[in-house]
């Protein structure tokens, strides 16, 4: 497997090959984050979700994936289960043949993935909870009573077994963020208290993986958590997630980055203060800063459905071009929001979505005046 990290002095160098989107603003920094704040990435990332688990989808991926770290693209965002661990394994090929060729090295790429739904291996058997009792349980990596909805599972020995799983799909020693996916998917069967305690026995079997030097840091990649009231049964606090951190790995612990849906149709990160810190109401994006974590957001185009018929005060407002290029440019113009996660299972959507990112972000001012249109 291939050894080594995303550093600062590695995405500062990768950083050195793009002038012109350097320029443009779109490498960025979030100092205030420890352990992760002095990394240059890039303000667009490739996520790796859609698609089939099919060979075709796998050779079109290899070739995004190419031509995006080649282009200006450094952070890569993926799960275990997306594609029944296909997409994994197709970004692992892509950064091997990338750094066998001396086009890339490995301390210049940021590599993120999840686990915490059950996974399939590259397709789907004849049948699945066949394969899930002999692959899972019999072995005793997975405790049916911990197993949420059917599907969803954080306890420290699944988190374990997939992280090396992951590691292996990756063709990395060390995966830069691991994050456990979905976590309030608990919250619909277990009650808070419950839940808080498995939190704390995953975040410490990530603490311990730091320490292996099997991950660099830990954060958890969301849906509804951050984005529902907090009388929601399925939010969680992001002040009571960093405690529960601290209880698992002291000050110096390693959750540093959480991930949600932003986009112009999921602006609830910004616009809804969700949020307690200091006797303050914030929205996610403030207590991010305040706390030290790096927010990154999902779902920018919304699957698609933010490619076309957006208001016309959005382009007045953005004036990135087309549809998606507002879509990506209000994301990646949200001040806190370190990377704006964009599908691109094809070259052509990296071509296309990387002209975004030779512009300058929208002014704070400019941007904020998208939420006051009555």
């Amino acid at each position: 497997m291939l050894n080594g990290f995303a550093t600062p002095e590695g995405t500062a160098r990768y950083r050195s090959r793009f002038p012109e989107l350097s320029q443009a603003g779109h490498f960025r920094r979030q100092l205030n984050v420890p352990g992760a704040g002095d990394l240059w990435i890039s303000s667009i990332g490739l996520g790796t979700y859609l698609g089939e688990p099919t060979a075709e989808a796998d050779a079109a991926y290899t070739q995004a994936l190419r031509l995006a770290l080649a282009s200006g693209i450094n952070l890569l965002d993926t799960a275990i289960n997306y594609r029944h661990q296909r997409s994994e394994r197709t970004i692992g090929a892509a950064l091997r043949e990338m750094i066998s060729a001396g086009e890339l090295q490995r301390d210049e790429v940021v590599v993120c993935t999840k686990a915490g739904y059950l996974s399939l291996d590259s397709e789907v058997p004849p049948n699945p909870g066949t394969y899930f009792r002999a692959e899972y349980v019999d072995k005793g990596i997975l405790n049916p009573a911990d197993l949420v909805g059917g599907m969803h599972c954080m306890s420290a020995s699944y988190l374990s077994d997939q992280l090396e799983r992951s590691r292996r799909n990756l063709n990395l020693e060390t995966i830069d963020v691991f994050y456990v996916h979905n976590p309030e998917t608990q919250l619909g069967e277990v009650p808070r208290e419950r839940f808080r305690e498995r939190l704390r026995e995953a975040f410490a079997m990530l603490e311990s993986a730091v320490k292996a030097g099997k991950i660099r840091c830990y954060g958890v990649a969301t849906w509804n958590a951050f984005r529902v009231p907090p009388a929601a049964r399925d939010a969680m606090s992001l002040a009571e997630t960093v405690e529960i951190a601290r209880q698992a790995g002291g000050e110096h612990h390693h959750f540093r980055f959480v991930q949600l849906p932003f986009s112009l149709g999921m602006p609830e990160a910004f616009a809804f203060r969700s949020q307690t810190w200091a006797k303050e109401n914030l929205s996610l994006l403030e207590a991010a800063v305040r706390v030290g974590v790096m927010v990154v957001g999902s779902a920018t185009l919304s699957q698609g459905q933010l490619t076309r018929n957006l208001p016309e005060f959005v382009q007045q407002r953005l004036g990135a071009g087309g549809d998606a290029a507002n879509a990506i440019q209000f994301a990646r113009s949200a001040f806190g929001l370190a990377v704006a996660l964009v599908g691109m299972g094809r070259p052509e959507h990296v071509r296309e979505n990387l002209q975004v990112a030779a512009l300058p972000t929208a002014p704070r001012e400019q941007w904020s005046q998208l939420f006051e249109r009555e």
